[in-house]
């Protein structure tokens, strides 16, 4: 069972921290073989959604309110433990970023830079592809929107 929490960047414990910067790196930069600057002074604005799973984090979120990343409200990072894949967590996650930006924003347009691969998952999750294909660090995306 997954056991999501969310919290500002202020309310992160350095340990909390540390492990959603190091899941990150697992999954984006050395399972998903792409060197890109992560550490890009956007967590500071977020709101971090955590998924716990026996004290470890093995998923996570951003989300940001409307103008502090794209016009609209924003989940980026989405990033589930490639051993954790299997339950279901993505799903999860997302559903409660979603519901933290209803909740904490009172937004309900939200848009992603989703990665091509992951389109029916996002599809799943009532959003859809707006624009064209672009690659962003070297992998193929597509802006999408839910509302």
């Amino acid at each position: 069972m997954l056991n999501i929490t969310i919290k500002t960047f202020q309310e992160l414990s350095t340990t909390e921290l540390y492990a959603i910067l190091q899941l990150r790196s697992e999954v984006f930069v050395v399972e998903q073989d792409c060197v890109y600057q992560d550490i890009d002074y956007k967590d500071q604005k977020a709101l971090h959604v955590i998924g716990f799973k026996n004290n470890q984090v093995v998923a996570y979120t951003r989300i940001f309110k409307k103008g502090d990343y794209f016009e609209e409200a924003s989940i980026g990072r989405v990033v589930v433990a490639a051993s954790e894949r299997k339950y279901g967590y993505g799903f999860d996650i997302m559903n409660a970023s979603i519901k933290a930006i209803e909740d904490n924003f009172k937004e309900t347009i939200i848009r992603i830079s989703a990665q091509i691969y992951l389109l029916k998952f996002y599809t799943a999750l009532g959003f859809k592809s707006v624009g064209k294909e672009y690659l962003e660090d070297g992998i193929p995306h597509v802006n999408m929107i839910k509302n």
